[in-house]
């Protein structure tokens, strides 16, 4: 494939931000939309995005619009940077200005509500391509620390492992190093479902538990989203890797991620909108996706304790110390 030089970042929260900056740092021409001409005019004037990432100065080659059809002008490379239960809207307003050749990047990390479609497949289904144009980015991204130029990892998954190649050189850096890999299911799951997890652990901290229960529920958390893995097909390797175990401890034990800042606020009490609070009204994926997963789970027969139970705090009122009680009375057996 040919290199990718010039990419459009479709989100300027976080994540899509600090992405940007990856790609900006690596030598791409970044061209990043945000929704808020504020948000928009602080990156390009002011090198800041202070809403989602104060304090970090941006390159002076990122640039910012709010006007879709110019960010997506001539891109050889279109990533996705929007919460998940919106992409698919977001992308119908986009599809006839996607350049016919561009590859397609998904950050968003969850599963649909209502279709219990993966990322992946609603860029396929909505933009009319064919997955070997498709890619998903998954890994320990925890924004503030990628931004700040903290070394991390990460996985670019396509079935096209050549353009999955092409992805990742257009995107390493001296502190981002991106691994490729063609499982985009695991990829996909292990970056939904730690979300989930995440807000388990979460809970348990709110609770007052302490770091038994917190390895506990990852290790348990990552057997679960395995058997999932594995009765959709995915390679169950994929879960020990960056884009599994990576992601899970990350997002499970660092405060700087919102799904476990959600949790404990839950934990201590807090209804979902002071839980939200908390996050600064940043999405925390988890809450939404622990439905879609539970569905997803269902549907295929696989037994997901944990995110079953996130799902009765999160949406049927059940308090996470009632929640607790249940995980730890199951019947006994076999690791």
């Amino acid at each position: 494939m040919t290199p990718l030089q010039r990419v459009a970042v479709l989100g300027a929260g976080s994540w899509g931000t600090a992405f940007a900056k990856v790609l900006a740092d690596a030598g791409r021409e970044v061209v990043l939309w945000s929704r808020r001409s504020q948000v928009a005019d602080a990156v390009t004037r002011q090198q800041r995005n202070p809403d989602y990432l104060p304090g970090v100065v941006l390159p002076s080659t990122l640039q910012a619009t709010t006007d879709a059809i110019a960010a997506l002008d001539g891109a050889d490379a279109v990533v996705f940077a929007v919460p998940s239960q919106t992409l698919r809207d977001n992308l119908a307003t986009w599809r006839a200005a996607l350049p016919g050749r561009a590859t397609l990047v998904s950050l968003a990390k969850g599963v649909e509500l209502g279709s219990l479609k993966r990322m992946s497949e609603v860029v396929i289904e909505v933009a009319g391509v064919g997955s070997d144009r498709v890619a998903v980015v998954s890994g320990p991204n925890l924004a503030r620390e990628i931004a700040a130029g903290q070394p991390t990892a990460t996985v670019i998954a396509c079935s096209d492992h050549e353009r999955a190649v092409a992805l990742q050189r257009a995107c390493v850096t001296g502190y981002f190093r991106p691994y490729t890999n063609t499982d985009v299911i695991g990829c996909e799951l292990g970056g939904a479902c730690k979300n989930v997890i995440a807000l388990a652990c979460g809970m348990a901290a709110g609770l007052g538990f302490g770091d038994n229960t917190l390895a506990t529920l990852i290790t348990r958390g990552l057997a679960e989203t395995a058997r999932l893995g594995a009765a959709l097909g995915a390679d169950e390797m994929t879960f020990a890797g960056l884009a599994g175990l990576g992601d899970l401890v990350a997002t499970c034990a660092s405060p700087l991620s919102r799904n476990r800042t959600f949790g404990e606020g839950l934990g201590r009490g807090d209804s979902i909108e002071q839980a939200q609070q908390a996050t600064y009204g940043q999405v925390a994926e988890g809450v939404k996706s622990c439905t879609s997963i539970r569905a997803l789970a269902a549907r295929h027969g696989v037994e997901m304790p944990i995110t079953d139970g996130v799902h009765r705090v999160c949406h049927e009122g059940e308090s996470p110390r009632d929640m607790a009680a249940e995980l730890l009375g199951r019947a006994h057996k076999p690791e």
